[in-house]
Formats: structure tokens, C-alpha cells, sequence
């Protein structure tokens, strides 16, 4: 049997990622391709692609009671988010899967996948990597830093290290 490389964690070890909080995430596109749209001007315009991830974000929040996603953007080949989980008002007598960071990103994905595949995709065309970029947000202070990036990202668009148009793109993605 070979021995296969093991993929790097990318979640914090011994943290279950369910607590009421505020959580920023990113998720990029399989391979960085441009499914979303362009930025134009500093500003970003959505393709049929974008606007289905763009609607699934904004229904997202609808599908949990103590879920909200506060602020997102959707990039040509990522999107930012501020996903924050509140304390359950009451406790499910009958529970059904955990309401957690992973389980929602997961769903988010998948919805994605689903209307944009039955939409216009390939049935082989892959639009997410395998995994994403969490980061727990501790305080006030991060969240508006947080925010304040994700709400002028179109504008940043041409220094962002997700631009494959930047010079720095390569560096960044072949770490």
C-alpha cells in the first residue's frame, strides 16, 4: 500500500467550531478559475455563477435559527464571509446534525454546486476546493478590521493575493 502525503489541518485543533461566536471564512474556487464574475472598476460583477453563491449566502441564514451570516462578498474565485452563531434559544429534544462551522460551510457548497451544476456546469466541472480558510473572530476590534476588508475587497482587487493577475499570486500559491 503506498504512503499517501497527508493533507495539513486546516481547523483548530480540539475546537468543536459549534459555540455562539463570530467566525470570518473564506472558500475559493477549484484551482483559483474565475467562476463568479470580474471586478470592474472596483467593483465586482456577478455572472449566472456568482449570483447562485451570491443568493445562497443571502438565504443562509434563513436556514438556521441561531445562524446569520453578517457581511459577504463574492470574488471573482473566492468569497469572504462573517458567519456568526448565537446561542440556541432551546435545546432540540430531537437533534439532527450539529449546527457547527463545517456542517454549514458544507451545505453552503453543496447548494452552490447543486443550482449551479443544474444550471449551466458541466456535470465534471468542480467549483470549490476541498477544504476553506476559517478564522475565529476574539473581539470587537478584529470584527471591524474583518469587515471593514471584506466590504472594500472589490476595490482591492488588483493587490489581492487571489488575483492570479497580481505578481504576488504565485509566490502565495506555491507557498
Amino acid at each position: 500500500m503506498k504512503n499517501l502525503p497527508r493533507r495539513k489541518a486546516t481547523r483548530l485543533c480540539h475546537y468543536d467550531y459549534s459555540p455562539a461566536g463570530c467566525y470570518f471564512i473564506t472558500i475559493c474556487t477549484h484551482e483559483r478559475h474565475y467562476l463568479f464574475g470580474d471586478v470592474i472598476d472596483g467593483e465586482m460583477r456577478l455572472n449566472e455563477c456568482g449570483q447562485i453563491a451570491h443568493k445562497e449566502l443571502e438565504t443562509l441564514s434563513g436556514r438556521y435559527d441561531n445562524v446569520d451570516v453578517d457581511i459577504f462578498v463574492v470574488m471573482p474565485n473566492h468569497v469572504h464571509l462573517i458567519l456568526r452563531i448565537e446561542m440556541a434559544e432551546w435545546i432540540n429534544p430531537f437533534p439532527t446534525k450539529a449546527v457547527d462551522v463545517p456542517n454549514i460551510i458544507g451545505k453552503y457548497k453543496a447548494g452552490v454546486t447543486r443550482s449551479a451544476g443544474s444550471a449551466f456546469m458541466r456535470s465534471e466541472s468542480k467549483i470549490w476546493q476541498l477544504s476553506y480558510h476559517d478564522h475565529i473572530i476574539r473581539n470587537d476590534k478584529s470584527y471591524e478590521k474583518i469587515a471593514k476588508y471584506i466590504e472594500h475587497n472589490p476595490r482591492l482587487w488588483d493587490e489581492d493575493r487571489h488575483n492570479p493577475g497580481n505578481p504576488e499570486f504565485e509566490k502565495w500559491r506555491n507557498g
